[in-house]
């Protein structure tokens, strides 16, 4: 008896992949293993396997990547301090290349030929899994249902739904939801009333943070410190990686920390309009500015700033794995042993305001910065520098 082709496909559980399942199943003669990938997403395991149980799936596999996901992925793009188009800390972006890696896993531990997943035509997220892929499994073939199939509208994939007996999930005022992406770092909000960038994004949307309106009235200090350049604990209590950002979640939504409204350029070329909730990760990316700012030295910061857009660009871009995101990388953490310390924040109603930065760190000469009389900085020296930079000031 000849064994069935299979397919490795990343499944949620939800509208979109289900139908994408059910596709697959009529359109190949092949075994379909469904894959999750958790990543810190609001997770029903029992749904998602009772959701590919009814589709007769055999192997339903959903891998725990918190950890790793906050360790190797998001760790390393705060100390980048990546921001995507000066407002965007890549929540989406940042998880797309671990969720390829484990999927091709996945596929060659089942000598699967394909793996597909649920990005639509449109988006971003099919490069993004689809460069992983490629880099990790150049041989696989890669099924993108949204670029072949005759479904060409939400509608269509609603009456597909209905016609196969798939359930379709409503959002709070009861209609079929807007398109969500979550894990531990964010929660992306987009389509619907979002397209039109007239229109206010109404508060029910939001799911990890308050409004600053209804945010404590009093304040919230954190402590978080660091080594090596991560944050290795709070308050002085080491956590592994994914609690500890699960701690600042729960902390800066409370109080309103985190929220943007943006129009991004995606890669492929079209505008598009989302809300984006990033909670812990601003309170992050904050704090790792303000320990670096008194334990690194010019040279190494300003050189940091100078490629953040470019780093930044890549990461939205999907090129994760590429020789020049690597390069990159290498010049970030070049000094990164020198980053450790504390910084403590005061959260409150939408504002993250630094109160102190403590360190070992030698940077920072309180007797260099005193207003007071002292020897151990040469201000006669400030003349010849002046006079230095006036001569190229014209060249």
């Amino acid at each position: 008896m000849k064994l069935k082709k299979k397919i490795v496909l990343a499944y949620s559980g939800g509208l979109d992949t289900s139908i994408i399942l059910k596709w697959l199943q009529e359109n190949y003669n092949a075994e379909v293993i469904c894959y999750t990938a958790d990543v810190g997403q609001k997770i029903n395991r029992k749904k998602i396997i009772s959701n590919a149980k009814k589709f007769g799936v055999k192997n339903i596999i959903i891998k725990d990547l918190k950890d790793t996901f906050v360790k190797d992925y998001v760790y390393p793009m705060i100390r980048g301090h990546a921001i995507y188009e000066g407002i965007y800390l890549l929540g989406t972006s940042i998880a797309r290349p671990l969720i390829a890696k484990d999927q091709i896993r996945i596929a060659k531990k089942y000598k699967a030929f394909a793996v597909s997943h649920g990005s639509t035509g449109k988006g971003n997220d099919q490069v993004r899994f689809e460069l992983g892929y490629h880099y990790f499994g150049p041989k696989i073939k890669i099924i993108a249902p949204w670029r072949i199939w005759k479904l060409k509208s939400r509608t269509d994939l609603i009456n597909y739904a209905k016609k196969h007996g798939i359930s379709i999930p409503k959002d709070k005022k009861g209609a079929p939801p807007f398109s969500v992406d979550d894990n531990l770092f964010h929660t992306s909000t987009e389509g619907k009333v979002l397209e039109n960038p007239k229109s206010a994004a109404p508060e029910f949307i939001f799911q990890r943070t308050v409004s600053p309106e209804k945010a404590p009235n009093k304040p919230s200090f954190i402590t978080i410190n660091f080594k090596n350049g991560d944050p290795i604990g709070i308050n002085g209590k080491k956590l592994s990686p994914s609690k500890l950002l699960e701690k600042l979640n729960i902390v800066a939504g409370k109080n309103g920390i985190g929220r943007v409204d943006l129009v991004e350029n995606r890669f492929i070329g079209i505008k598009s309009r989302g809300v984006y909730e990033t909670p812990g990760g601003t309170l992050l990316i904050i704090a790792h500015r303000a320990i670096e700012s008194v334990t690194l030295d010019k040279d190494t910061m300003h050189r940091k700033d100078q490629i953040m857009p470019r780093y930044a660009e890549l990461i939205y871009n999907g090129y994760w794995y590429s020789k020049e995101r690597f390069k990159l990388q290498k010049i970030i953490d070049l000094k990164k042993n020198k980053v450790k310390g504390s910084v403590k924040l005061k959260i409150y109603k939408g504002n993250v305001i630094i109160i102190s930065r403590k360190t070992n760190s030698s940077a920072y000469s309180m007797k260099k910065v005193s207003f007071e009389e002292n020897k151990t900085f040469n201000k006669s020296n400030v003349e010849r520098f002046i006079n230095f930079h006036k001569k190229r000031l014209r060249l």
